[in-house]
């Protein structure tokens, strides 16, 4: 299989990489395509003849969309409509990677893929609309949904992950962290290992794929820490107390419905994921 992963140095792209290494990839980065040029987009797919286009690409530091809606729409809505219509026009499959902030945080129980949306912020209204041209534009297509997203490689929009800041805070007198918003982090080497399986298949649609289980992020540095073995004093917080302007889904747990019943779902639990983590990075 003749696979293009879009967003190749990121932290998703990396991981779905070592996943796909058996099929012929051609990962391409940031440096080597601008998803918002459909030209220049359109002129190296075409040349690559891909079965599978991969979009990994977002502009995903939730603060910086709101202080930057356009650029959050060109990379985040455009971006993913140029993909679309590009990988229809060669007839190739596309896989689309969305976001469990597609959805309000209202519902208080985990949300099922055809469960209603409502997005409180850029991030996830940029995201949602991504979807919905991949929705129009293609018949043949895999859009995942998934939360929390950490892994060995950096994210090239925010620059580390949750579990990384954490242990680079584990020296601080005390580190305030939020209880009132939960969801599951998921651990991107696992994530791509799952999506290898599902694009494997022709069960084609809209899939929540995240580790099993929930928490908030409180409760994640709680584990974090509890795993590595370093004693943090960690302060319990509301959401309310932190200055910030940018609106976030309360509960954003993702339920993987769709994996299930088909009975594709391998996403292990979020502690076990986390101890494979830490495990590669060597603690």
């Amino acid at each position: 299989m003749r696979v293009v992963i879009i967003g190749a140095e990121g932290q998703l792209g990396s991981d779905l990489v070592r996943a796909f290494q058996g099929e012929d990839i051609l990962p391409l980065s940031e440096n080597d395509v601008d998803i918002v040029n459909i030209n220049k987009l359109k002129e190296i797919i075409t040349s690559a003849s891909p079965d599978l286009v991969i979009n990994t690409a977002a502009f995903s530091n939730v603060p910086q969309c709101e202080r930057q809606p356009e650029k959050a729409l060109r990379v985040n809505t455009i971006g993913a409509r140029n993909v679309a219509i590009v990988t229809g026009e060669i007839k190739s499959l596309h896989l689309y990677i969305s976001t469990d902030y597609v959805f309000d945080g209202e519902k208080e129980k985990p949300y099922l893929e055809d469960d209603s949306t409502a997005p409180v912020n850029t991030y996830g209204l940029s995201k949602l609309a991504g979807e919905y041209y991949v929705r129009y534009i293609l018949d043949r297509y895999f859009i995942v949904r998934t939360s929390g997203l950490y892994g060995i490689h950096r994210c090239i929009s925010k620059g580390t992950n949750f579990v990384d800041k954490m242990l680079e805070l584990r020296n601080k007198d005390s580190i305030n962290i939020v209880t009132d918003e939960v969801l599951t982090p998921t651990y991107t080497l696992h994530l791509a290992k799952q999506i290898y399986e599902l694009v494997s298949t022709d069960y084609y649609g809209i899939y929540h794929v995240t580790n099993e289980g929930e928490c908030s992020w409180y409760d994640f540095a709680k584990a974090i820490f509890c795993e590595v073995g370093f004693d943090v004093n960690l302060v319990p917080i509301n959401s309310s107390k932190l200055q910030t302007n940018v609106k976030r889904p309360k509960y954003s747990v993702l339920e993987n419905s769709k994996l299930k019943t088909l009975g594709l779902n391998n996403m292990p639990h979020w502690r076990d994921s986390l101890r494979a983590y830490l495990a590669e990075k060597g603690y």
